[in-house]
Formats: C-alpha cells, sequence, structure tokens
C-alpha cells in the first residue's frame, strides 16, 4: 500500500486520493507555476489509521447529527471525535513512508506547512475553506507525525461537520489527505481573488496584501493592502494602503505575532510592478482551471510562490460601478418615479425601455385628449425615459400647468366614464378589448410568424397592455377616495374609544389575488386526500417540478399516475392565474413560465403550514357585518345614512382596483413566448448566445435582424452570422447585463430634478420616503396595524422566493397580485413603494399582518435576518441590536 504521492504526480481524477487541495497544487506545478515542494499523505493513510484504531463506529455514531442540531451539539461530538484520534496510535507502515517522503524535502530538519485536504474540499459545489485546520513552521518527523494525526481529526471539528450536515455531505462519505510542504520564508503573503468579489467582474483581480506570513491573511487577523488590478494590462485601477500594525512570523514552534517595524507600517507592500507580476500568476491560474480563483501567494526576496489554488464560490454576476449623478435627459421638465413606474421596482431592460417608453407616451396622449380635449397634451409633452436605468414620468413643465389647468375638466370626464375611464370604462371597453387583442394574436401559431408579424405582435400587445394599465389607473383614485372619504367621515363623526379601525368595515371580500390564493390553498387540500400524492410533491425538488410542468412529462421519481392528475390542476391554476406580474418589464418570467413560487407554495401548505384563506375570510367577514350591525343601531338617520352610503362605495372600489391590477399581465405570456421565439432564431443566426439575450438588445437592434432576415421561421445557417469570437452581440449584451447589476444596487430618486423645491411641493404624493434615514428608525406609511419583532428576508424578485421563511418579514421594493403567496408567510411586510392604498396594504390588512410601506430605503438598509420591529401603527421599522429593547 502507497500511502505518499509527490504533489507533481497528483493528477484531476485524483481527488479521490489527494482531496481538492492536493490536486489543485499538483495542477499547478504541472502547469510550471511556483508552488512549494512538497507531497501527500493520502486518504489512504487516513483509512489504515482510523481501521487500525477500530475508529469508524464511533465517528459515524457520533458524527450523524441533522442540520438543525445545535451548535453544542456539534461541539460535543467533534471534541470526543477529536479525543479518538488523539488516543490513537500512527501504523508503522504509514510512519516509515511518512518519514521518509519528509526527509526527501531536506536534511530531515525542514521547516513544513501542514493542511488538511478533503475529499469534498475546493470544489465548485462546495466551499469547505477553513473548515480544517493548517499547522505551520513543523519540524522534524515527530511532530509532522503529529500534526497529521491533527488534520485528520480536524475532519471532525464542530464547523466542518454542520457544514456538511447543511450541504447534504454523508459523514461515511468524506476522507482526509494531508498536504506536506516546505514553508516559505516568507517577508509578504496574502491572498488573490482573480475576480472581483465586491462587483463580480471578471476583468479586475483582488490582491490582499501583508507583511510576513499570509495565514493571519486567510483568517482576517491583521490588516491588509487591498489592490484592483486590471486583467490582461495588470494596470493598477485602485489600491489601499492599510496601517498594519502586527505581522505573523515564524516562531520557535510554530507561528507568533509582532508589531511590523514602524518604516513598514504605512508602506505598501506590493508596488505596481509586483502587484501586476502576482496578478500575471492570477490569470494563468483562471485560464488554467477554467473559473475564477481564490489564491493564498507569498513573497520571499522577489519571487512569488503559489501556496494553493481553489475555485471561488458565490461569486456575484458581474456589475458595474454604482450610479453616482441623476443627471435628466431633458432639462425643461420634471421627472416622477410615481403610477406605473412603481410596478418596475428596478432598471429596465433595454428593449423594454425603448418599447414603453414610446407606448406610455401615446396611450396618455390618447387618454388626456378625450378627457381634457385636444392640443392639451402635444408631441414630447410626456413619455417614460430612463435616467441610469430607471423609469421615470416625465412632464414638460409648460405641459403640466396646461394639465392642472384642465383639472376639472378632467375630474368631470372620470365621473362621467368618459375616454372609457373609471370601473365603468374599465369593465365594459378596457377589459374587454384587451383580452381580445390577445386573443386575435393567440390564434397565430408562434412558430410559424415572420420576424416581422412577431416584433408587430410584441408591439401591438404591449401597446394594448399599457393602454389597459392606463385605463386602471381611473380606477384607482375611484378607490382612493371612497377608502379616503369613509375613513375620514368613520373617525371624525363616528368612531368612538373602543371601537375598530376604519378598516374593520373594508375586509373579507374576495379579489383576484385572493381568489389565487384560495386556489392553490385548495390544490393542497385536494392533494392530500390523493393517496400518495402529497408525499411526491413534497419529495420532489421544485426545480424538477417546474421543468416537468413545461414539458409535461412526470418528475424521474413520481409516480406518473400521480402526475396525470396533478398535471391537469396545476396548469388550470396556471392558465387563470399564471399572468400576474411580479414586474411590469417583461424580462421578468410571470409564472406562467416559471411556477416556481406557486410551487413552494403548494409544498408550504402540504407541510400543513399557513391558515385557511376561506376561514380566515370568512372570520373577517363576520367581525365586518357585526361592526357594522352595531355601528348603523347606534347612529341617527341622517349619519347613518351618510355612513352607509360611503361604506357601501368603499367596500365596492377597492376589490375591483385588485382585480383590474391583477390583469395587468394578461397579455405578458404570450408577448414573452414571441419575444422567446425571436431570441431563438437569432441564436440560430449567431446573432445572441442564447433565446433570453433577445430582452437585452435595443430595439433597432432586433428590427435590424428582422429586416435583415435573420428572424425568420427556419433561419438557414447560411444566414447565420456567427463573428471568430461567438455571437455578435454577445459581447454588447454581456456589458448591458453588467451595467444593470450595478445600477440595480442603487435606489432611485423619486423626483428629478432634485432639490428642495421639488420635494416639497411633490414630495408628499410620491409613493416613498425620502432616502436620507441613516438612523436605526426607518420612516415610512403605517398601512396595516399592528406590531411584530422578526427577521427580515429582503427578496429582489421571484427569483429570491424561496429564501423565504415562515414568520420572516417579508422586505421587498415593491409587491404586486404576484408576490400574494408570500403574504401567508409573513409575519409583517415591508416596502421601498407605496402607501395606505396599495396593493401591499389591501392585501396585508386581509391576512392581518402589521406594513409599512413606502419606506424608500428598506430593501437598502435592512438585510436577510437581521432582527427588525415592525410597527403598522406608527408607519415605522426599527433595526433592533442584540440586547437592546426597542420598546414595550
Amino acid at each position: 500500500m502507497t500511502y505518499v504521492n509527490y504533489l507533481g504526480d497528483v493528477g484531476p481524477g485524483d481527488v479521490a486520493l489527494a482531496g481538492g487541495k492536493g490536486i489543485g497544487l499538483g495542477g499547478l506545478i504541472q502547469a510550471g507555476l511556483p508552488v512549494p515542494a512538497g507531497f501527500v499523505l493520502n486518504t489512504a493513510a487516513y483509512a489504515e489509521f482510523v481501521e487500525a484504531n477500530h475508529l469508524g463506529a464511533g465517528i459515524q455514531a457520533l458524527a450523524a447529527l441533522p442540520p438543525e442540531a445545535s451548535p453544542q451539539d456539534y461541539e460535543d461530538a467533534s471534541q470526543r471525535i477529536r479525543a479518538l484520534f488523539g488516543a490513537g496510535t500512527m501504523p508503522a507502515a504509514i510512519a516509515a513512508e511518512l518519514g521518509a517522503a519528509y526527509r526527501r524535502l531536506s536534511d530531515g530538519d525542514a521547516a513544513v506547512a501542514v493542511r488538511s485536504s478533503a475529499t469534498a474540499e475546493d470544489l465548485p459545489s462546495a466551499s469547505f475553506a477553513g473548515q480544517q485546520e493548517t499547522y505551520l513552521n513543523v519540524v522534524g518527523v515527530d511532530a509532522l507525525a503529529a500534526a497529521a494525526t491533527d488534520c485528520w481529526a480536524s475532519l471532525w471539528t464542530a464547523r466542518a461537520m454542520a457544514y456538511r450536515a447543511r450541504e447534504g455531505i454523508a459523514p461515511d462519505t468524506v476522507r482526509l489527505a494531508v498536504v506536506v510542504q516546505c514553508m516559505i520564508e516568507a517577508e509578504a503573503a496574502g491572498v488573490m481573488f482573480t475576480a472581483n468579489p465586491a462587483n463580480g467582474r471578471r476583468d479586475q483581480l483582488v490582491i490582499s496584501a501583508a507583511w510576513g506570513l499570509g495565514e493571519s491573511v486567510v483568517s482576517g487577523t491583521v490588516s491588509t493592502d487591498d489592490i484592483v488590478v486590471e486583467a490582461g494590462t495588470g494596470r493598477v485601477l485602485s489600491r489601499r494602503t492599510a496601517d498594519k500594525e502586527t505581522m505573523t512570523v515564524y516562531a520557535d514552534h510554530g507561528t507568533r505575532e509582532q508589531p511590523v517595524p514602524a518604516e513598514r507600517r504605512h508602506r505598501p507592500v506590493l508596488d505596481d510592478r509586483a502587484a501586476a507580476e502576482l496578478a500575471g500568476f492570477g490569470t494563468r491560474i483562471m485560464e488554467l482551471f477554467g473559473v475564477p480563483q481564490d489564491i493564498e501567494w507569498a513573497r520571499a526576496g522577489d519571487e512569488f510562490f503559489i501556496l494553493q489554488s481553489r475555485a471561488i464560490t458565490a461569486l456575484p454576476e458581474p456589475a458595474a460601478d454604482t450610479p453616482a449623478t441623476w443627471t435628466v435627459p431633458y432639462p425643461k421638465g420634471l421627472y416622477f418615479r410615481a403610477s406605473i413606474v412603481e410596478q418596475l421596482p428596478d432598471p429596465l431592460s433595454p428593449l423594454f425601455a425603448d418599447l414603453i417608453d414610446g407606448s406610455v407616451s401615446r396611450s396618455l396622449r390618447a387618454l388626456l385628449t378625450d378627457a381634457v380635449g385636444k392640443n392639451v397634451i402635444r408631441e414630447n409633452d410626456v413619455g417614460l425615459p430612463t435616467i441610469n436605468g430607471y423609469a421615470y414620468y416625465y412632464y414638460r413643465t409648460a405641459a403640466m400647468w396646461r394639465v392642472t389647468a384642465k383639472s376639472l375638466t378632467a375630474v368631470r370626464s372620470l365621473a362621467r366614464g368618459k375616454a372609457h375611464m373609471g370601473v365603468t370604462g374599465w369593465r365594459e371597453f378596457s377589459h374587454p378589448r384587451y383580452e381580445q387583442v390577445i386573443q386575435d394574436w393567440s390564434a397565430k401559431p408562434v412558430g410559424e410568424l415572420s420576424g416581422e408579424e412577431l416584433l408587430a405582435g410584441v408591439q401591438a400587445l404591449l401597446d394594448a397592455g399599457t393602454v389597459y394599465y392606463t385605463a386602471v389607473q381611473s380606477i384607482i383614485p375611484v378607490a382612493a377616495t371612497s377608502e379616503i372619504s369613509f375613513r375620514t367621515y368613520y373617525d371624525r363623526l363616528v368612531r368612538r374609544d373602543g371601537d375598530p379601525p376604519a378598516q374593520t368595515f373594508l375586509l373579507g371580500y374576495d379579489s383576484e389575488p385572493i381568489r389565487a390564493e384560495k386556489s392553490l390553498y385548495g390544490l393542497a387540500a385536494w392533494a392530500r386526500e390523493v393517496p400518495g400524492l402529497a408525499p411526491a410533491i413534497l419529495h420532489e425538488p421544485t426545480a424538477a417540478l417546474v421543468e416537468s410542468e413545461r414539458t409535461g412529462l412526470p418528475p424521474a421519481g413520481m409516480d406518473p399516475a400521480l402526475w396525470q392528475q396533478w398535471h391537469p390542476r396545476f396548469q388550470d391554476h396556471l392558465g387563470r392565474f399564471g399572468h400576474s406580474v411580479y414586474n411590469l418589464d417583461f424580462l421578468t418570467p410571470v409564472p406562467a413560465d416559471d411556477p416556481s413560487p406557486l410551487l413552494e407554495t403548494v409544498k408550504f401548505y402540504l407541510r400543513g403550514q399557513g391558515n385557511d384563506p376561506h376561514e380566515r375570510q370568512r372570520l373577517a367577514a363576520a367581525r365586518r357585518e357585526d361592526q357594522t350591525s352595531r355601528t348603523v343601531a347606534r347612529l341617527g338617520p341622517g349619519r347613518r345614512a351618510a355612513f352607509l352610503r360611503l361604506l357601501r362605495w368603499a367596500q365596492r372600489a377597492a376589490p375591483i382596483r385588485e382585480d383590474a391590477l391583477a390583469d395587468v399581465g394578461l397579455a405578458w405570456p404570450l408577448l414573452r413566448r414571441m419575444l422567446f421565439e425571436l431570441g431563438r432564431r437569432l441564436v440560430d443566426s449567431g446573432v445572441v448566445a442564447e433565446p433570453g439575450d433577445v430582452f437585452w438588445l435595443r430595439h433597432r437592434e432586433l428590427r435590424s435582424a428582422v429586416e435583415f432576415g435573420l428572424a425568420g421561421p427556419g433561419t438557414p445557417a447560411a444566414v447565420a452570422i456567427t463573428g471568430a469570437d461567438g455571437p455578435v452581440r454577445a459581447g454588447a449584451v454581456a456589458e448591458r447585463k453588467m451595467l444593470w447589476r450595478g445600477q440595480a444596487k442603487v435606489a432611485a430618486p423619486q423626483l428629478l430634478p432634485e432639490s428642495r423645491w421639488m420635494e416639497r411641493a411633490f414630495g408628499s404624493m410620491m409613493p416613498a420616503a425620502p432616502q436620507d434615514q441613516p438612523a436605526d428608525v426607518i420612516k415610512g406609511s403605517g398601512a396595516s396595524s399592528g406590531r411584530v419583532s422578526a427577521p427580515a428576508r429582503v427578496l429582489r424578485g421571484p427569483e429570491d422566493f424561496a429564501q423565504m421563511m415562515p414568520g420572516d418579514v417579508l422586505v421587498a421594493r415593491i409587491t404586486t397580485p404576484a408576490w400574494t403567496s408570500l403574504f401567508a408567510m409573513a409575519s409583517a411586510v415591508v416596502t421601498d413603494v407605496g402607501g395606505p392604498l396599495s396593493h401591499s396594504s389591501i392585501v396585508a390588512r386581509e391576512y392581518g399582518i402589521p406594513a409599512v410601506l413606502g419606506t424608500g430605503v428598506a430593501t437598502q438598509r435592512l438585510t436577510s435576518g437581521q432582527q427588525i420591529l415592525v410597527d403598522g401603527d406608527a408607519g415605522t421599522v426599527t433595526i433592533e441590536h442584540p440586547g437592546v429593547t426597542a420598546g414595550p
């Protein structure tokens, strides 16, 4: 049996023998990179030690802890397992081979570094960095044997066992090799990332450097210089030189810390030339392994050494720098993030931005012309331009004055239902017309349409949706006015001490979001009644269920007979509710495209979590009717009549508003199918790399491709124009995605230009509070009463929905009707945008959970897992700190 392998002989297929660290170093040596000489005490030695000392059964019994076990349970198990290793004896054959390999490194007194190399370590699927131990400046055969035994025992540290349990890695599947290398007399050392971990940029390397040995840099115990280097050129883009107070150096045994000499404390560890040289090694290593790398390095004299390299895990997608200025494109105008913009919380995709601007402008001009007369709104008076990617309603200043002068005319038109406005206009004209446009285009097989027809269909469907949304905007004032009128009358002339708030009288009614929730609950209730179906759904990963919903074929592990019962029922739900949008930008999938959040909600109900929405609604309706009867009974004839008239008006209007908003995305499933069809054809023609890249093209680029014949059905390969470096628009698409990610990190101002007079004049009308809220108390609008202290869960969109845990506070930029499924899990709701009459408010009140809306900064200031106090009565969100009481 061979227990030692030299690093230069270890190949990529030897992970089971040498562990992740071992094969990584072997690859570096074989590529000619400067790696200290060394060898691996392989996993066969670990297995032999465990068997010879009869440790196997004891280890497995102690290590078989569930992921939810307490930290103390893991710590107790770890101490007992490590005691087993400490009491063991290294078999003679292993000791002899280890000693011989050590003596080959030098004359038998070399200082070596002894590092753990687990078989599941440093792989792309899991990051075990720091989970096992490293021992430095080990001298002598006996000390080396002891360090190797300690490394084996460190496979069972509490943090390593807990990590593996969370990752689903069984205790009996892991082994540990030990890497032994000559120590470098390092004057400086550190780590290097071949992609920028802060912004995900693959064209930037980040170097952290300190004086002395690098182990303290890895552990984060010393201050480091931080340098950002441009890949390829080696140009230093930025550097931060730290005040380096301490450094790690050799001791007689192991290492110690000592003060940095005064003349070195403020001196850069690496000058620009040295940083460029080190970055060159990083680029070679990344090219060798094909993925961004986390590299430990050391420098002795003028020579660099690579101590180890592993794949970076959880690296974000590349993002550009966040915008710092907000320059308006047209200076003689006002810019607002309100109305339709509330449904566009993120930067817009390029194609949507190009199409929606003209669509909104045409729709608004048509509506206002019908409502207040011709020539009030002129060409270029209104629009939906983007600033740093974010959509803004734009009104030319002169147009604002002209519209203001006609405001009474517009109100009268709304009251009479002119221009197809109001509830009647929505019900009898806008909604049927929208459905008819969708029906007409649905009759045409998408795959048989020409590129020109597909592009025309996209524009027609988007225009129909914009016209519909504009009509819906005339319902919102009706709903708002009715609720405000009722609440004001009730609070001032009816309510007495001890009476419930006005919202009690408006709860317990059906609306489309509530009907969607009840449909999912009903699906779960039915599934529990079908023998074997509920366990089958819970057992299948959600991703597998989504793929099966797309193909219609059952998941590999599911009984086809059960699937045939489930699939059509779930498809019926998607057919009715799958068009609900999370975000109006058609870049974002609707539930019909990706039903993952809906399936997670079904699983939530199948586990017996959540409340029966039918019962919740029944109780709310009973309270409403009881309180109505009590109130009416004590009022005189005049106040009773006014109370009932205002109450019935508010009760009718609120559900209609939710119904109208829920159908804004009716065209989106078909519209997205058309765009993906165009995208598939452009992939075949070599224009883009994948179908979804069509969303990142500018409209003129897409139109040019269509006119050039690159998007016709069955485009022949001869027409393809793939460039030498891949699809011709691949670079532009990557740049735009990177720019979008940088823009998405900022909170867009509600009003532009930013000025005091703008804030004074229009700030109170905006759906979000000012962004300068640095304190621990974030202010917004109290939209649903109650007080809850719970962990925050910050969600950007449906891609994050699986992170939501029961009892979390849902924190988002906005919520639309498509977010309603999460309200069943949430203990409270907090948004950047919205107010007392928004969707979030109405649904939160139906669920009986507190809501603070329109904070402006919640998603920027809060982090997932942070404990917060949500006060829906005061309209505040307080960041709670351990040991600090937030109040009674």
